[in-house]
This record gives C-alpha cells, sequence and structure tokens, in this order.
C-alpha cells in the first residue's frame, strides 16, 4: 500500500486530521521536499511470489537528502520490552528481539522490514530450482560470523535442523512443514528438498536465520542471551541491565545492507508519554507505537506515519475448557463486542474491525463467511441457550490498546456477563496460560506474524498449527475442526492459483465459525522519526523499527 507523499507545508495543512483523540486517516506521513529510496539488490522477488503471496511495497516519506556519516549514531525508542526468552532465533518471538535480529542475524534469504522484498542474504544468489521438490542455496563468498568464524554449510544444516527437531518446539517449525531436509551439497552449496512443489521456497526460508553450530553448542544459553550472527550490525549490549540495546557497525560484513552507521542505540521505553517525550525532545530519532492522541502535536516537528498492515489484537478462548468449549459461548462473546466504538475511540481510527482472518488490503483477503458486528440481543440469546452468566478475562497491558480494554470488558458486561479481569504484562500472560491450563477463559492481546512474511499460509499456520498455540494455549488440538484446519492449510499449500485462493477462503470461514482465536481488528502501525537527520529510513507496517540500510547526519 502506497503512502501519500507530503512536503512540510502540506503536512501542517493536513495536520488538523490528527487532533486529540481524532480519527488518523490510513496513511498520513510528514516528509521533507525530496524523496529517497533505498538501494534494492539484483535479483530481488516479492515477499508473496505466486499465487500464494502478499505484495506489500510502500514509497516512504522523505527523509534528509544529506550523506549519511559513516561515523554516525542512529538512536530510537522501542515500546516493547525484552521477552521471557533471548535472541536465539529458534525461538524468540517477542517484538524487540526480532527487530534487532533483523540488524544482526541472516538467513539465506531475507524479506527487507520496509519494502517487504525477497533478497539473497547469505546465500550469494536467490535459491536456484533444481526440479519440482529441490532447490540449492550457494553461500556467499568470505561470510563470515561476528566472532570471526566463516560461516559454513554445516552451520546451515544445523539451523534449520535445531528448528525442524520437535524437541526444541520452535515456533518457525510450523513455517516448515513443506521441507523434507537440507543437507550440505559440498562445502559452499546446500540443497533443500521439498514433500511437493511449494512456490514459496525463497521468502520462506528467511525464517531461519544461520547460527554457528560451534557457539550453539559450546553454551546454548550464553547464546541465547548474545548470540552471534552474520549481519551488519552486531551487539554490545543486549538491554537485560541497562534497558537498551547496543549495536556497532560489523565492519566483517559483505551483504547487501552493509551498517550506515557506527552505532545504533535502542532505549526500552514500554511507557508512552516517556517514548513521546524522548523524539521530542530529540533524545531519539524515531520511536514506535506512536500513540495517537499525541500524533497531532509529533506531526508539528516530526515526520508521523499510519501503515495498514496485518498486524491484529486478536481474542482467543480456552477450548479446552467449559465454558469456552462451548462455540456459542464463545460466537456470543463475538457479538457482544462493539467494534466500531474498539476502532473508532479505543483506537482513534487507528484499526479497521476484522471482516476475516486478513486485512482487506492483503492480496489473498476472501470475507469469512461469519463477520461480527455488535448484536447486544444475540449475544444475550446464546448466552441464555448456554447458561453463561461470566467469563474470565485475562489480557496484555501493551500500550497501544489501552483504551480498547475498558470497551471490550464494558461490552460484555452489557450483554449480561460478569467479567472477572486481569491484566499481565505480556511475558506473564502467556506464562499464566502455558503454565496452567484452567487460568483463563479469554485472553485479549496483540500479534503480528507478518515479521517473518506476508503470505497467507504463514500468517494462517503461527496461531492455526503449531502445538505451542493449538495445544498449549487454545487447547484446540484434537478437536474435529482443527484437524479440519490441517487439512485445509496443507491442501492450500500443495495447490495454486484459484483452487490455492478456494482452500484458504475454507480456512478463513472456518476460523470465523469455530473461533478457537481470531482478530477483533487489524491496526495501523504509527511511527514518528525525524526526517531531518534519518536518511533513507522508512516507516514499516509491521511491528518494530527498521535500519536497515539506514543512515543518520548525526
Amino acid at each position: 500500500m502506497t503512502n501519500p507523499q507530503f512536503d512540510r507545508r502540506s503536512l501542517l495543512k493536513v495536520a488538523g486530521v490528527f487532533g486529540a483523540a481524532a480519527s488518523i486517516s490510513v496513511g498520513v506521513a510528514a516528509c521533507s521536499p525530496a524523496n529517497t529510496t533505498a538501494t534494492t539488490p539484483a535479483g530481488t522477488t516479492p515477499a508473496g511470489t505466486a499465487s500464494a503471496g502478499a505484495t506489500t511495497s510502500a514509497a516512504a516519506p522523505a527523509t534528509s537528502t544529506a550523506a549519511a556519516s559513516e561515523d554516525g549514531t542512529i538512536t530510537a525508542g522501542i515500546s516493547y520490552e525484552l521477552g521471557t526468552n533471548g535472541y536465539d532465533p529458534m525461538t524468540t518471538t517477542a517484538a524487540l528481539t526480532v527487530a534487532a535480529n533483523w540488524h544482526t542475524m541472516e538467513g539465506l534469504t531475507e524479506i527487507h522490514p520496509a519494502t517487504r522484498e525477497v533478497y539473497a542474504a547469505l546465500g550469494a544468489d536467490m535459491p536456484t530450482q533444481v526440479d519440482d521438490t529441490t532447490w540449492e542455496v550457494t553461500l556467499r563468498d568470505g561470510a563470515v560470523f561476528h566472532d570471526g568464524s566463516p560461516v559454513t554449510t554445516e552451520d546451515v544444516v544445523f539451523s534449520f535442523e535445531r528448528v525442524l527437531d520437535p524437541a526444541n518446539t520452535s515456533l518457525y517449525a510450523s513455517f516448515l512443514g513443506f521441507m523434507e531436509g537440507v543437507e550440505a551439497k559440498d562445502d559452499t552449496t546446500v540443497t533443500i528438498k521439498t514433500k511437493y512443489p511449494f512456490s514459496l521456497v525463497p521468502a520462506r526460508l528467511s525464517v531461519v536465520k544461520v547460527v554457528p553450530k560451534a557457539a550453539v553448542e559450546a553454551d546454548a544459553s550464553a547464546y541465547d542471551l548474545n548470540p552471534i550472527g552474520t549481519g551488519a550490525y552486531k551487539m554490545t549490549d543486549n538491554g537485560a541491565s541497562s534497558q537498551q540495546v547496543v549495536f556497532e557497525r560489523n565492519d566483517d560484513y559483505n551483504g547487501p545492507y552493509p551498517a550506515r552507521a557506527a552505532t545504533m542505540t535502542w532505549q526500552i521505553l514500554p511507557d508512552a508519554a516517556t517514548r513521546t517525550n524522548a523524539i521530542s525532545s530529540d533524545t531519539v530519532q524515531a520511536i514506535d507505537s506512536v500513540p495517537a492522541a499525541d500524533l497531532a502535536t509529533l506531526a508539528q516537528t516530526k515526520s508521523v506515519a499510519a501503515e495498514q498492515g496485518f498486524g491484529l489484537v486478536f481474542i482467543m478462548f480456552n477450548m479446552g475448557l467449559a465454558p469456552m468449549d462451548e462455540v456459542k459461548n464463545r460466537q456470543g462473546v463475538m457479538y457482544a463486542l462493539d467494534y466500531d466504538r474498539m476502532t473508532k475511540v479505543g483506537m482513534a481510527d487507528l484499526a479497521t474491525p476484522a471482516t476475516s482472518f486478513l486485512q482487506k488490503e492483503h492480496p489473498s483477503y476472501q470475507e469469512a463467511s461469519t463477520v461480527y458486528t455488535l448484536d447486544v440481543e444475540k449475544a444475550k440469546s446464546l448466552f441464555a441457550e448456554t447458561g453463561l452468566t461470566s467469563v474470565r478475562l485475562l489480557a496484555s497491558n501493551h500500550d497501544f490498546f489501552a483504551a480498547v480494554r475498558p470497551i471490550i470488558k464494558e461490552s460484555l458486561e452489557a450483554a449480561g456477563l460478569t467479567v472477572n479481569y486481569e491484566e499481565k504484562q505480556s511475558a506473564d500472560v502467556y506464562g499464566t496460560i502455558d503454565s496452567d491450563p484452567n487460568s483463563f477463559d479469554i485472553v485479549v492481546a496483540p500479534g503480528d506474524p507478518s515479521v517473518f512474511g506476508d503470505d497467507a499460509d504463514l500468517l494462517l499456520r503461527w496461531w492455526y498449527s503449531g502445538d505451542v498455540w493449538t495445544d498449549t494455549r487454545m487447547h484446540w488440538k484434537g478437536q474435529e475442526s482443527h484437524t479440519k484446519m490441517q487439512e485445509l492449510l496443507d491442501q492450500a499449500v500443495a495447490a495454486s492459483g484459484d483452487e490455492q485462493q478456494e482452500l484458504w477462503g475454507q480456512a478463513f470461514d472456518l476460523a470465523s465459525e469455530t473461533l478457537p482465536m481470531y482478530p477483533l481488528f487489524h491496526r495501523k502501525t504509527p511511527t514518528a522519526f525525524d526526517a531531518e537527520t534519518l536518511v533513507d529510513f522508512k516507516p514499516i507496517a509491521v511491528t518494530g523499527l527498521s535500519f536497515v540500510d539506514v543512515g543518520t547526519t548525526e
């Protein structure tokens, strides 16, 4: 989705649309007079090639036209805190650590966080298809890890095998169900075998970051805290005690996107007011998750953008225990919710009510068979049938949807339910439900697996396929609808064209009808940044901030 471009004068004209609690239009960007674009390596392809994919490419607001300083320092304020696990790319899914790994780690291919294009990263070139089920990748000549050790095909095979090993319970394994295996063809080339023809191999290889086998096997815990990668930056402070993640340029990097600053510091600023003050006072050059109420003020001195993406706030039900093992209760909850109030008031128009699993802008979007809108009488009727009178609601405390949470609680109460409400930090939410299946009826939290890729198969599998979500959290695994979902996903991924879209449509319908987990709305990602000092910075539609191929004049 392309952002409209505005110069600074135009920004002042449109800034009035924001207002302290006003509606925000879909893509408002403030710019300097000129536009610059990042260099795209040869041989790139959209992240969603073929019929399966979603191609989303946005022109960014222009940033500084001055030359980047080779000795510069990029500074940023990040809204997300460190997760319960560390940075190991086999296990981490926290927004902060995933974003950090964009800069320090590489797969054979990567998806550019801003342009969403697939490019050859540790691979010298894009994967070559040998036959319907065989692909080859030759490693980039001279690639080394941050500790100076050369990248070998043994490291590549090890990196894939540890993700695929069920004993490691990697959430990324659900993205690789098409793979038969990876083996070293020789000292420079690896062979990827697939179970069936699969058009998205180049994009999907990016979910596995290549790690040094020797370092991981020597001390996996130490590696998790201080990872060694091959990326353009290397981490010098993991933020565990300092509350800031610090990077320095990797002078040995010889890939397509070298670091354009000598150092980079991300301050961990989960408090919205602190984050806003940091960019207003020029303490940092960019922040993510800008509070809607602050966009108008920030637009007077900084550049702001709100990019529509897949990122969502979801509702998840405990399908393994009463009362949410009854589908009528789940559907009643959905009909009780005031989606317009959540998105227009709670999110200040920085979100759109879900009409399917995917957002409307996604190339594979198809309206679901059941679209939920506020219908209090229908909700009450369903609750009367089942006898439901109370629910236990557990929500994460992410600040960007703080105004949404009371609306959810009030909506359920208006439908006649007593709501036992609890709010926790994200890590504590999952720690609670993972350790005690009887700890909740409903969970509300944000999620955005599009940081790993855009195609419908990947997005569906994140929540509806892997055991961590379907078994440990939803307690859905083994039920008839769960089995049917796996069949649809497996059939769709091996299909193409209209047949594939039809199967995905059935998966969207099944999700909307059975409701193990379902989006309440898809959000726009608001970013604020200093266009005068950042060079080639692009706001992104996924969670986090990206400084891939970004420089600074400071």
